[in-house]
């Protein structure tokens, strides 16, 4: 009766942490835009990590919107598409992607994406801003595809949409939480905003996500958001994962205007 009483009042155990499979470490990138000053600083900061420890099983996921508003879209998808070459990298296609290969379609598509960042990365494939600035809409939806290889429209065309691991769902933007993750539509998947944030309540998993900016990368326990806002805050954020633990890596620009990583062992 006693062992019976002690059973009843002793407190529950603590609730089972979120984890990544046995072995392996994560590493979840925010939105680029362009920053590809940021982008190489982080990797090379995570390649060094890499190096320190060769028995775990690394795997690097990039968040989607590496193109538009800062000043090398098409640097940032070649860096992303050399590292593949060397590492376990996979890219989820945002909302900016989107918008980038609509663009190629029709004119007024083409209209939408110059007006929301997609002027720079125009001319990061080689326009000068005073050439962009000189031609008609019409003459730079023809230019586009000269300019943009088929080859590049293919390869962002095949980014993925969500990636599980373990306890943790990687996505773009969010998930619809009326809906199981078997059944996301891909334009939650790559626009959802208010509906997922507003939401308090448990999730399947725990949900990895960019394309909302905040100040600093925000757990709420169902979601962790880890777009800080490269392309005008300077901060450019990596979620690592490993086991239940989690911690931060930043690029940032400093005040003399160089770039530095700092590592964080939580987030917000």
């Amino acid at each position: 009766m006693l062992q019976q009483l002690r059973d009843f009042f002793r407190p529950p155990p603590p609730p089972k942490l979120a984890a990544v499979p046995d072995g392996t470490r994560y590493y979840a990138i925010g939105d680029i835009h362009g920053r590809l000053d940021l982008y190489k600083a982080l990797i090379d900061a995570i390649e060094g990590e890499i190096a320190a420890a060769p028995t775990l099983d690394h795997r690097i996921i990039v968040l989607g919107d590496l193109v538009d508003r800062g000043p090398d879209s098409a640097g940032v998808v070649e860096r992303t598409r050399a590292w593949q070459q060397t590492r376990n990298v996979r890219v989820l296609a945002g909302n900016h992607e989107e918008m980038f290969l609509a663009a190629f379609e029709k004119p007024d598509a083409l209209r939408h994406f110059l007006k929301h960042g997609g002027r720079e990365t125009v001319m990061s494939y080689g326009l000068s801003s005073r050439q962009l600035s000189e031609m008609s809409l019409e003459e730079i939806f023809a230019i586009l595809p000269q300019i943009v290889s088929q080859d590049t429209r293919d390869y962002i065309a095949g980014f993925d949409t969500m990636i599980r691991a373990g306890d943790y769902v990687f996505v773009h933007a969010g998930v619809d939480p009326s809906r199981p993750l078997g059944e996301q539509r891909r334009s939650d998947l790559l626009w959802i905003r208010d509906r997922f944030l507003s939401h308090e309540g448990p999730l399947e998993k725990v949900v990895v996500h960019g394309h909302t900016i905040f100040e600093h990368v925000m757990d709420c326990g169902n979601r962790i958001g880890i777009d800080t806002g490269a392309f005008r805050s300077g901060v450019l954020t990596a979620l690592v994962l490993e086991g239940d633990q989690r911690r931060i890596l930043q690029a940032r620009v400093s005040d003399a205007g160089h770039v530095e990583v700092f590592q964080g062992d939580r987030a917000r």
